[in-house]
């Protein structure tokens, strides 16, 4: 019954897209560099197995909806002991299913591949005793939460029948441990091939290709040859894969392609940065043989070079200029999809599809330290319309761009001389911080610029070549920088703790803020936008004299709802608001819930709304967005309507910007926004995640603050062999603190499966 009710629940909410994007629209004709001319194929493993079970019908059911309309599905096929084919990515069976408990006095030895394997396995197994079995999750980081549901193993046939694939790869992993087993792949793969359209057979055995490529030769089915690791030893003619690779010519004799990991074609060094990629494809087209590239997955460790974003990733194979490969192997089919239609063979001048503001956080803070000149720099390259500068304040008086109050977020104060002025600040409640405005200007000078890594606890760090890259600037630097940068729409300038500031150090951020503007000409600037944003109604309230400057509210806190009466009052002070994305779609566990009113409210009463803080990395991403920052953005852009992204990879942004996708006439459903809750109808109800008590609705009293009071006069100074500086905090017990570096704990954030919505 409850199988029933969970197909039910998927079909649903996919035939709700199916009306708006059931045809693909065609994008202008371009020259691939394939063997054949033809774009590349996306062969989905094991359906979409990055968020279902790998080869389980859901899996197999979702990747034919979201993906290109030939979209392959990739079968492991594994025979049972009475010569049944299942589509089963193990040879064995409890990695993926929960055999061991259906039957747990039945595990066996053997040798596969010369090495001795415990386990469960299928040759041990009639199909009929396996029709208990139900395939669950395999890959730990990826979400358990739909094991629950049933998921039959599907035999090749009922995989057909049941989802009726546009083309079917089946891969034949181990031949030989059949053989042992007085089971025949070979009889049953001809055997198949009369019933149904077998597109494409690959093997990592010689010995199987060649047993059956005289019998298939005259069918529509193509032989793959795959190659595993480079030093393993294929059983056939006992030389290593690396060995074999320099012979193409032989592998040309019983298969018309190759499928390798796709680090044969792109290496990684000891750092995770790519290598030159190595003549492969070249050598193999030249050859005559497809190259099929293996190994791709959204919530991978990617190399540093594609700033966590896997649509970089496909392009550098099948779009850069010098080869493309003829297809990609990937759990996330939905992402190789959109990058074929939608991203390749654009440029960056390219007509944008979308009206979406881009605003960066810290610059391009996603490769290098914010709020340096190199993070600014290459925001500008990537294409952001709008460059931001957190204001802080030296003791001596100078606003300059940083993140944080807490020079130990963004720079290496900690292993600096400065280290003993750590100190707790319970006004801003921070513990043992050393503040900007505790050093004067020369002395944040001698520091060194800190990448910030929001995910270190997942072991996912940006680019640690370039970890202490940059220079920090000075407001007034900044300001001049982006007026000079004739790309770049405006800036956005943003103050916080004024009122600390000023009542308690004697430093007027605002007016320093405001000062600097006028003397950079923004006060009477006509060509670019000038935005002042800030969580203190205060401070707009206080610039509200320059009729200039837009005023941007900003909701520091997650919201469920908002009020009518605190949107008339945010009016009165500000013009635009930023909110969290959580204040957008409500979030349990890594699960979008609901979407909020909060968005259309605020645009209601003539409020532009931006959103913070898109990122590439996947754990940043509820699963519903499939560990793609492009089906998040375009979820806030196509569902919402929002106003802009603040991000802090902005080339992501604009490369979505310049889709061709969102031109045509019916959107793919690659391309289409998610069903907030769609997910959660798939579900069985135990492994529903718990309920989460609900953001707070924001109210009047939540946004009107007092006003700043007047900037009290500055303490004395005093002179150290370092420089003039305000004097050194000091903690309660008297003594300078060490700075101790705090380890966060691992949080378990699920990963993005895709329901899309018209």
């Amino acid at each position: 019954m409850w199988k029933l009710r969970s197909i039910f629940s998927l079909l649903s909410f996919l035939l709700l897209f199916s009306s708006a994007a059931a045809q693909r629209s065609k994008a202008p004709p371009s020259k691939w560099q394939t063997l054949n001319g033809d774009e590349p194929l996306v062969i989905a493993r094991g359906g979409f197995s990055g968020i279902f079970p790998d080869s389980s019908w859901f899996a197999y059911s979702l990747a034919v909806q979201t993906g290109l309309p030939n979209v392959h599905m990739w079968c492991d096929v594994q025979l049972t002991k009475d010569g049944a084919g299942i589509c089963f990515p193990d040879t064995r069976l409890d990695n993926s299913s929960d055999i061991d408990i259906m039957y747990k006095n039945r595990k066996k030895t053997y040798v596969i591949n010369g090495a001795s394997v415990d386990g469960w396995f299928s040759v041990d197994f009639t199909l009929k005793e396996l029709a208990s079995v139900n395939l669950k999750q395999r890959i730990y980081s990826r979400p358990p939460n739909f094991d629950g549901i049933l998921n039959p193993i599907l035999t090749v046939d009922d995989m057909v029948s049941q989802i009726k694939p546009a083309g079917l790869w089946l891969n034949i992993p181990n031949d030989v441990f059949f053989s042992q087993h007085n089971l025949s792949m070979r009889s049953f793969i001809l055997s198949v091939s009369r019933r149904v359209i077998v597109n494409y057979v690959s093997s990592p055995e010689v010995g199987f290709l060649r047993s059956v490529a005289s019998r298939l030769r005259t069918s529509p089915t193509k032989l793959v040859f795959q190659f595993l690791k480079p030093d393993d030893v294929e059983p056939t003619t006992n030389q290593t894969y690396r060995l074999l690779l320099t012979n193409l010519t032989f592998i040309q004799t019983f298969a018309s392609g190759i499928l390798v990991p796709k680090n044969y074609i792109y290496g990684v060094d000891n750092s995770n940065y790519l290598l030159n990629y190595t003549s492969l494809v070249v050598d193999a087209h030249t050859a005559g043989l497809e190259v099929y590239a293996s190994g791709f997955a959204n919530d991978g460790a990617l190399p540093y070079d594609y700033s966590y974003d896997p649509v970089s990733e496909y392009l550098s194979y099948i779009d850069n200029g010098n080869f493309s490969v003829d297809g990609v192997l990937s759990d996330f089919p939905i992402t190789p999809s959109e990058t074929i239609d939608c991203f390749a063979h654009l440029s960056k001048n390219d007509t944008e599809q979308s009206k979406i503001l881009i605003i960066s956080s810290e610059g391009a803070s996603g490769d290098y330290p914010g709020c340096t000149d190199s993070a600014y720099e290459k925001a500008v390259s990537d294409g952001v319309d709008i460059l931001d500068c957190p204001v802080q304040m030296s003791s001596d008086g100078i606003p300059f761009c940083l993140g944080s109050i807490n020079l130990r977020d963004r720079t290496s104060v900690a292993q600096s001389n400065f280290s003993n002025l750590a100190i707790n600040n319970p006004d801003l409640g921070i513990v043992n911080g050393i503040f900007a405005y505790s050093l004067n200007w020369s002395q944040i000078q001698t520091l060194k610029p800190a990448m910030s890594n929001p995910y270190s606890n997942f072991s996912l760090f940006r680019n640690p070549k370039a970890r202490n890259v940059g220079n920090l600037m000075q407001l007034s630097d900044f300001l001049a920088y982006a007026n000079n940068a004739s790309s770049v729409g405006g800036v956005l300038i943003s103050i916080e703790n004024a009122a600390h500031l000023a009542s308690k150090l004697g430093l007027g951020v605002t007016d320093a803020v405001l000062d600097a503007l006028s003397a950079a000409g923004y006060s009477n600037q006509t060509t670019k936008k000038t935005m002042i944003m800030s969580s203190d109604s205060a401070v707009l309230s206080k610039v509200t004299n320059s009729s200039t400057y837009e005023r941007v509210y900003f909701v520091d806190e997650d919201v469920s709802d908002i009020l009518n009466s605190t949107i008339l009052a945010i009016k009165k002070f500000a013009t635009s608001v930023v909110v969290s994305k959580s204040s957008v779609f409500n979030v349990d566990s890594a699960f979008l819930k609901a979407v909020t009113d909060v968005v259309p409210k605020l645009q209601a009463f003539n409020l532009t709304v931006y959103v913070h803080t898109f990122r590439n990395e996947f754990v940043s991403q509820p699963w519903d967005y499939f560990s793609d920052a492009y089906v998040e953005i375009n979820t806030h852009v196509s569902y919402m309507g929002i106003d802009g992204v603040i991000t802090d990879f902005p080339a992501t942004a604009a490369r979505y910007r310049r889709n061709r996708c969102l031109g045509y006439k019916e959107t793919p459903l690659y391309m289409s926004p998610v069903s907030p809750g769609g997910l959660l109808t798939v579900m069985a109800k135990p492994d529903m995640p718990p309920a989460e008590a609900p953001d707070p609705v924001l109210t009047e009293s939540n946004v009107i603050e007092p006003p700043l009071p007047p900037v009290a006069e500055r303490p004395p100074t005093e002179t150290t062999g370092n420089g003039t500086t305000a004097p050194g905090p000091t903690p309660r017990n008297g003594q300078p603190t060490l700075v101790v570096t705090t380890i966060l704990n691992a949080m378990a954030i699920l990963l993005a499966a895709f329901v899309l919505c018209c």
